[in-house]
């Protein structure tokens, strides 16, 4: 069927200009004059509102195994919330255990997702065993549409690799045209700042903040970086949180390197402080890197405008604070690290743009552009043109809202962002050319979208 998207502001990351959208199946069809007569099945008017692209989420943990529990989002919950917050695209780590293949494991997230997700997804592939196996694998996955590769330089025990792990992967990447993404914390100092931590009987939320300080984020993410040189493989740094790391992503970055960052809502929005709150309520906002304090919030909002902040995701990995935070009570080590975001990233990221962080163009373009390319769905996917996926947002500026709990569609028991009063809300959501949410319905399926085989990043010189 066709639709009419009329009256709307459309915005891209190279500009905004009014003009009406037309759809015609699954696809954008034409980019037309306002009030330009043409006939369509379907009409939606827009008037006052942006019309976007769809949001990409470039980092979600649905169904993660962690710490003997699972994340509590499932791609089916997990891709409705995204699509109430015009998120249209998620990419989703596959989670390669110990002595198991990459393909085997690609495999099992295909079973989890496959039939499920009520919007388009992508796997990116974590490993976390570093064998001549494996490495010839990794081949295979980007024959199979999955082309970046997480690796830890925290978790000793369970993620982490060696440098010279990292090194060989990276080799892999160079050779294949792949990118490798690092959580870069110091993961073996950590771990003993920990367990001096506990000994001591410093066993509350915020101790998860103290014992990861910046500076071991800021330490590793230059070793990567390092390594990264060294082996002439492309870089990506997920979830950065630290001035410190930033300011070495910036010096690569300023060098022509290829390494690429990005950031999550909660680094721009939370702080230390929230993991300070009584009662065990800091235990809501344990992540990994952690909270940082507020003056870092400021540098990361400045390398969103420098573009050395490329992306922000949201590494939406949602525990229940019943049964599921609450295993960390009494050693803060155990608590599940993650927090639930995929349907606030839009809004958030636009009150940057009310606050005067960024412009409009650079929400559209950090929201969705960006990480499209990043991860090869572009032009398919992260702009309003012809030919593109009629994945489009109608969002209003003007309206109201305040983030919580009993209204959102997460999976999760609480917000991180309760009670927080923001201008803007997500109105109509396409996928597609499918509405999936408006006038406060959703109107999509689980099993509507389609597995993503991507391409390679397109940022790479």
């Amino acid at each position: 069927m066709s639709t009419l998207i009329k009256g709307g502001t459309v915005v891209n990351a190279t500009g905004a200009v009014a003009a009406d959208v037309l759809v015609d199946g699954e696809k954008i069809v034409a980019l037309l004059a306002p009030g330009f007569p043409v006939q369509a099945d379907a009409t939606i008017d827009a008037t006052g509102k942006y019309v976007i692209p769809g949001g990409i989420d470039a980092h979600t943990h649905m169904e993660m195994p962690f710490g003997g529990t699972f994340s509590a989002d499932t791609f089916e919950t997990g891709t409705i919330a995204a699509a109430w917050g015009g998120t249209t695209t998620i990419i989703d780590f596959a989670v390669q255990p110990k002595g198991s293949s990459l393909l085997s494991t690609l495999d099992k997230w295909h079973g989890k997702a496959d039939g499920r997700c009520a919007v388009d997804y992508g796997f990116h592939m974590i490993v976390s065993d570093v064998t001549d196996t494996s490495l010839k694998e990794m081949e295979s996955c980007i024959d199979a549409g999955v082309n970046t590769f997480k690796m830890f330089m925290a978790y000793p025990g369970v993620f982490y690799a060696t440098d010279g792990e990292i090194l060989r992967a990276m080799q892999k990447a160079r050779e294949t045209g792949a990118t490798i993404m690092m959580h870069a914390e110091n993961g073996i100092a950590i771990d003993q700042l920990v367990a001096q931590a506990l000994a001591q009987g410093r066993t509350d939320p915020v101790e998860h903040g103290l014992t990861r300080p910046a500076e071991l984020e800021g330490e590793a993410t230059s070793r990567a970086i390092t390594l990264a040189k060294v082996t002439g493989s492309p870089l990506y740094i997920v979830h950065l949180s630290a001035a410190q790391a930033l300011d070495a992503v910036t010096k690569a970055r300023d060098t022509g390197q290829n390494v690429f960052a990005e950031t999550c809502p909660q680094y721009l929005y939370l702080s230390l402080e929230d993991l300070a709150k009584p009662d065990f309520q800091g235990s809501k906002y344990v992540a990994s890197p952690p909270l940082r304090p507020k003056e870092h919030q400021s540098e990361l909002w400045r390398g969103l405008r420098t573009n050395d902040l490329s992306v922000v995701s949201t590494d939406h990995c949602p525990f229940c604070f019943k049964d599921q935070k609450e295993l960390g009570r009494g050693d803060f080590s155990k608590i599940p690290n993650g927090m639930p975001g995929v349907e606030h990233r839009v809004d958030l990221l636009h009150q940057g743009v009310v606050a005067g962080e960024i412009t409009l163009e650079r929400w559209v373009e950090i929201c969705s552009t960006t990480p499209a390319r990043m991860f090869g769905l572009h032009p398919r996917k992260g702009v309003i043109a012809p030919g593109a996926d009629a994945d489009i947002v109608v969002y209003d500026p003007s309206a109201q809202q305040v983030i919580s709990a009993a209204t959102h569609h997460m999976n999760v028991d609480y917000s991180a962002y309760e009670g927080m009063e923001i201008t803007g809300k997500v109105d109509t959501v396409l996928s597609r050319g499918r509405v999936v949410v408006d006038a406060g319905g959703f109107h999509g399926a689980a099993g509507h979208g389609k597995f993503l085989a991507r391409e390679l990043n397109q940022y790479l010189v």
